[in-house]
């Protein structure tokens, strides 16, 4: 586990994790967002309207602080929604709205979010065993412990395959530690394969079903790519980003067109979907939950994830950094793209609970 991410969690720990005020134990995220008071940027255009920070009564001496930190940083493209609009929006000076940048596991949002519409559309079902879309031997497991891996887990993190093999997603580097259900440990390789999955249940290539689906119809821009041949990241400008943080910021539905409509999955998919890491949904962090995993290790810490920030707050959250908050409690959407900023972790980092102070100073 990174050092600098332990430390952070560990003083975390011990400031926060006795006082119960600071904690949200609850499991449910209240969706107070009206679509009626938010704006959404038209499809294929780069129109967008903005809020001056003084409209909002956010102090703007501030700001510049925050600028100092994300160019510190290595920040490449930082945004700011309220009500849908640009309320901040930063570049790196190599950077711009039209550069893409990648979103590394903060893409896993976007995965999760198809599958719920694959679902909908009657494709596949969350109990359905793995092994009905990628054949029998996807693993090395034997047969009946194979089969006892399903969609859900694979969404949720809880495969019981052995984490360490990180992206290799190769029947010999899918091994057993415990059976599924019964460990959490973050796994690229059986999340990646959820995108075959898809592919095989919908009999569309995945980046197709997905563009179809997802990526069309609320003007996002941005590519699949693979790094290594096993993990696919997807690529994009940071305006595409802020486009699916506002999608779910409205429960699924970009103005007046439904895109995804199954409120139970919505739901489940933003809160904590298994007791063994309380800050996990289906492929999004969560905050305000009483104790939380990070990836590459199987400490459970009592406290919440990011203390500094709402307790509503769930995310997509990347290697290096790359964010994608959404607050339904500030109607607000925030989005970090940038290189790492010295934890190099896979997820949550200490530059989660660094950033919030920063904007807390100019949002509260």
């Amino acid at each position: 586990m990174n050092r600098f991410l332990y430390l952070s969690i560990l003083s975390t720990v011990l400031f926060y994790g006795c006082s119960t005020d600071q904690i949200n134990q609850e499991e449910e995220i209240l969706d107070t967002t009206e679509s009626e008071s938010l704006y959404f940027p038209p499809l294929n255009s780069d129109t967008w309207e903005t809020i001056a920070p003084s409209e909002l009564n956010w102090n703007e001496e501030a700001i510049p602080e925050l600028y100092t930190l994300l160019d510190d940083k290595g920040t490449k493209a930082f945004i700011i929604l309220k009500d849908g609009k640009i309320v901040m929006e930063w570049y790196a000076t190599d950077f711009d709205k039209d550069s893409a940048w990648y979103w590394a596991s903060a893409g896993k949002t976007l995965t999760s979010f198809v599958t719920g519409i694959a679902i909908e559309e009657g494709y596949l079902e969350l109990n359905d065993p793995t092994s009905e879309y990628l054949g029998a031997g996807w693993t090395s497991l034997p047969t009946e412990k194979e089969n006892l891996i399903n969609v859900w887990n694979q969404l949720t993190m809880t495969t019981g395959l052995d984490d360490t093999k990180g992206d290799c997603k190769t029947p010999d580097c899918l091994t057993y530690i415990a059976n599924a259900g019964t460990r959490w440990g973050y796994h690229n390789a059986p999340y990646t394969l959820i995108q075959d999955v898809i592919t095989n249940a919908t009999g569309e290539d995945f980046e197709l079903y997905f563009a179809n689906t997802l990526k069309d119809k609320i003007g996002m821009s941005g590519t699949w790519l693979s790094s290594n041949g096993d993990n696919n990241v997807y690529w994009s400008t940071a305006r595409s980003m802020a486009r699916f943080g506002l999608l779910n910021l409205n429960n699924g539905i970009w103005e007046d067109t439904v895109i995804l409509g199954n409120e139970e999955f919505l739901s489940d998919m933003k809160n904590t979907s298994q007791d063994l890491n309380k800050s996990y949904g289906y492929l999004w962090w969560l905050n305000g939950k009483e104790s939380a995993m990070v990836p590459q290790s199987q400490i459970v810490f009592p406290t919440q994830l990011i203390p500094n920030a709402p307790s509503d707050l769930y995310a997509g959250l990347g290697k290096n950094d790359q964010k994608l908050y959404v607050i339904p409690s500030e109607n607000m959407v925030v989005v970090r793209m940038g290189q790492d900023t010295g934890d190099a972790a896979l997820g949550p980092s200490s530059f989660d609970n660094e950033l919030w102070s920063y904007l807390n100073a100019i949002i509260d």
